[in-house]
């Protein structure tokens, strides 16, 4: 389907076509992602319209409906950004956007995985997708210091430097599971004070990046060899960044989530990350602390 084509669907509601979104369609995009609640600035839409593929649904050339597609070649790719405005929900126009999706990324070999909550978990368990692990969003409204300086004072942390870009991307591969060094490039602009790394003996020893976003500050992805490597680089973030501020921290890391409730973080929603037609993720859960986002994976 090509961005200057609709068409029509025997599967959708009289009156609602298909078509790609374009930079043109930024503005009715930011309105559904807003209408939502979600975080997302324009800087977020344009990683798909750029690194991935963005299908909307239209009735009366009104955008009314989104889903986006981002791969990581070549093995998996994620689905997000599935919004549909309120006055045409329950009309099967997120399922539809779904099937296609995922019958667009089987095509092309690629793995469909997303991050769920528990009501869209429901609707992506009926449409092959398997749990892999969960993970839970945590917010900071009023960030406390954290009191355990002294635990991580063998690990050093600064800012990223342009000729660390290179082992930062390997790290981050082997630990995400695909390359994608386009969209942490991206990241690494979006919010400089976040964009950390972390050395042991001058050898990488982890990662963080973030972006701001429309209420708050998102930090993710966040990759290390242990879990105090992992405080290191938040307590610095925490330090440079203004909240509110939130994280999406992966249940495999429990004392992380402590630590981060002794900071001032609550629990705001869980997560389920999913893949369809496998239960077996692609990451390595020892070392993925965070993730970038249920968008971005």
């Amino acid at each position: 389907m090509t961005a200057a084509t609709a068409h029509s669907d025997p599967d959708l509601p009289d009156g609602v076509s298909a078509r790609g979104v374009t930079d043109a369609d930024l503005a009715p995009a930011m309105a559904l992602s807003a209408e939502a609640g979600w975080n997302q600035i324009e800087a977020d839409w344009r990683i798909f319209l750029d690194l991935g593929n963005v299908i909307g649904l239209e009735r009366g050339g009104r955008l009314i409906a989104t889903a986006a597609t981002l791969p990581f070649a070549p093995r998996f790719a994620w689905i997000s950004m599935v919004l549909v405005t309120a006055a045409e929900r329950r009309r099967g126009l997120a399922r539809w956007l779904l099937r296609h999706c995922v019958v667009d990324l089987v095509r092309r070999g690629l793995v469909p995985v997303l991050d769920a909550t528990p009501a869209g978990r429901a609707v992506y368990l009926g449409l092959g997708f398997h749990d892999g692990w969960g993970m839970r969003r945590l917010v900071g409204r009023q960030v406390r210091p954290p009191t355990d300086a002294a635990a991580t004072d063998r690990v050093d942390v600064r800012g990223v430097a342009p000729a660390d870009w290179p082992r930062l991307i390997a790290y981050d591969a082997a630990v995400f599971g695909a390359d994608r060094s386009a969209l942490l490039r991206r990241l690494g602009r979006r919010l400089p004070a976040a964009a950390l790394i972390a050395e042991r003996g001058g050898r990488l020893a982890g990662l963080v990046l973030g972006r701001e976003g429309r209420v708050m500050n998102q930090l993710g992805p966040l990759a290390a060899d242990d879990d105090t490597v992992a405080r290191a680089l938040l307590a610095r973030a925490f330090a440079a960044v203004a909240p509110p501020m939130t994280i999406d921290v992966s249940d495999r890391h429990p004392s992380l989530g402590n630590w981060l409730a002794a900071c001032g973080f609550v629990v705001e929603r869980p997560y389920t990350r999913m893949m369809h037609g496998t239960h077996v993720a692609f990451d390595d859960g020892t070392r993925l602390f965070a993730i970038a986002g249920p968008e971005l994976g």
